[in-house]
């Protein structure tokens, strides 16, 4: 698989709800273990981020409808997409990531620069305005 085989939904989804690569990362990791329940501090350790930044990707993955609050303890969250077909998509893309992590990986990079470029563009101060 190239990154030309990327399905297009698939493909979509990464450029519009995919900020970065450890917010994949958690994805895939909370999806592998579905029946877990998962803390900060747990993420945290596995993807080898601090903690509060792991907090916010599990914030985050809440406010996308990936996880749900469960798993016991207070501040536990479960891989629980609010759909059906939100499910089957990031099934998709686990198998199109480990297909071609690198494709992926680039397509995350390369829509976080650009975002970037367009803050930076903003800024510019332009003669005569």
């Amino acid at each position: 698989m190239n990154s030309l085989t990327i399905a297009d939904d698939v493909r979509r989804y990464v450029l519009r709800r995919i900020p970065s690569v450890p917010y994949l990362e958690a994805i895939l990791l909370l999806r592998d273990n579905a029946h877990d329940g998962w803390q900060a501090a747990q993420v945290a350790s596995r993807l080898y981020l601090p903690e509060s930044e792991a907090q916010q990707l599990l914030t985050l993955l809440h406010a996308n409808g990936v996880v749900q609050p469960g798993g016991g303890a207070p501040g536990c969250y479960r891989y629980a997409p609010e759909t059906a077909e939100l499910g089957q998509l990031l099934d998709r893309l686990a198998v199109a990531y480990k297909q071609n992590l690198i494709a992926i990986s680039t397509l995350i990079h390369s829509n976080t620069r650009a975002k970037a470029q367009l803050l930076a563009e903003a800024f510019v101060w332009r003669k005569g305005k």
